[in-house]
C-alpha cells in the first residue's frame, strides 16, 4: 500500500473533529446565555406598553360615552356598555357604538371596570401577568391613572 499525501490531506478536511463541534457549541450555549433572558425582558415591556395603550383607548370611549349620556356605565353595566347598548337603568339616551371591539389584556385576561374608582371617578386597568391586585414588575396592576 503507497501512502498519498493527497488523500490523507483530503480525508482530514473531509469533517470536523469532536473538539471543533464542541466549541461552537459552547460558543453558541454562551450567546442563548446573554440574549434570551433580554428577549424575555422585552417580550413582557412589549404587553405591559399595549395594556397601558389599551387602557388609555378604553379611557377614551368612556369619556366619548359621558360626554354622549352625561354619566359613564355603570359598574354593572361595565365596559360592555361601550359595545352595546345597555338595557339596564339607566338606560343611555344617546348611545352610539364606541368599540368594534372589547379587547382583553395581553395576557388573556379583560380589564378591569371600576365606578366609583378607587383612583379616578372611574378606573379602568389591567392585573398584569398574574392576574392577582397589586404585585411589582410584571405582575403590576396598570391602570387608567398612570401616566
Amino acid at each position: 500500500m503507497k501512502f498519498n499525501p493527497a488523500t490523507l490531506r483530503r480525508r482530514i478536511q473531509d469533517g470536523f473533529t469532536l473538539i471543533e463541534l464542541m466549541v461552537v457549541l459552547l460558543i453558541i450555549g454562551v450567546l442563548a446565555a446573554l440574549i434570551v433572558p433580554n428577549v424575555l425582558d422585552r417580550a413582557d415591556d412589549a404587553r405591559v406598553t399595549a395594556a397601558k395603550a389599551d387602557v388609555n383607548n378604553l379611557m377614551q370611549s368612556l369619556k366619548l360615552y359621558k360626554l354622549d349620556n352625561q354619566r359613564y356605565p355603570t359598574a354593572e353595566q361595565g365596559l360592555a356598555a361601550l359595545l352595546t347598548k345597555p338595557t339596564t337603568a339607566p338606560v343611555p339616551p344617546n348611545w352610539k357604538s364606541y368599540l368594534d371591539v372589547l379587547p382583553n389584556d395581553p395576557w388573556g385576561k379583560p380589564y378591569v371596570y371600576l365606578n366609583p374608582g378607587v383612583k379616578g371617578e372611574v378606573d379602568v386597568m389591567s392585573l398584569g401577568a398574574d392576574g392577582q391586585p397589586g404585585g411589582e414588575g410584571k405582575n403590576a396592576d396598570i391602570g387608567s391613572w398612570q401616566p
